[in-house]
């Protein structure tokens, strides 16, 4: 049941990263343009490092249901409607890149509402509850954590690019 479980999650990354090149294309052919993305191999290699990283923590141990999954479980099906809110409000928009359509406003529905940043939120309390519902407790404290230093470049990167980039295209 729980190789069912990571099978899905790893499929469902896999599926977000077929909707973002779907959605760059569709940028792209808008006079969309792409900025800084130099550091996006770190989000990939974060990434694929962080499932190795449950997979073999998972197999190195002797497996029981703990207290702690049902509590992880609930979080990442709350992390899921999150996610799911954060996508589905970029619509098309929506990228793991950082790509600027000129003349189009920033979106301020949904969770950008409220958080300048939101599927960066989600994305750092998935790092924490998914190695959990899997005994990964080493990657749960870790990949958070990396995830940190990497969003220490993108974040700065995207900010530098919302205040500057759109205005440089228009």
């Amino acid at each position: 049941m729980l190789a069912l479980l990571f099978g899905l999650i790893v499929l469902q990354r896999l599926a977000e990263l077929v909707i973002a090149r779907s959605n760059k294309a569709w940028m792209l052919k808008r006079g969309g343009v792409e900025f800084e993305s130099g550091h996006y191999p770190l989000f990939i290699g974060l990434h694929t490092l962080f499932f190795l990283a449950i997979l073999v923590e998972w197999l190195a141990v002797d497996y029981e249901i703990s207290w702690l999954f049902p509590i992880a479980f609930i979080s990442f099906l709350i992390l899921q409607l999150l996610r799911v809110w954060c996508i589905t409000s970029l619509g098309k928009r929506w990228n793991t890149r950082i790509i600027v359509i000129p003349k189009e406003q920033l979106v301020s529905r949904g969770p950008y509402k409220y958080v300048k940043h939101p599927n960066y939120v989600v994305v750092f309390l998935e790092l924490f509850f998914i190695p959990l519902m899997f005994h990964a407790y080493l990657t749960a404290l870790i990949f958070p954590i990396l995830h940190l230093f990497v969003l220490a470049i993108r974040i700065p990167a995207e900010e530098r690019v919302l205040r500057k980039g759109s205005e440089n295209l228009n």
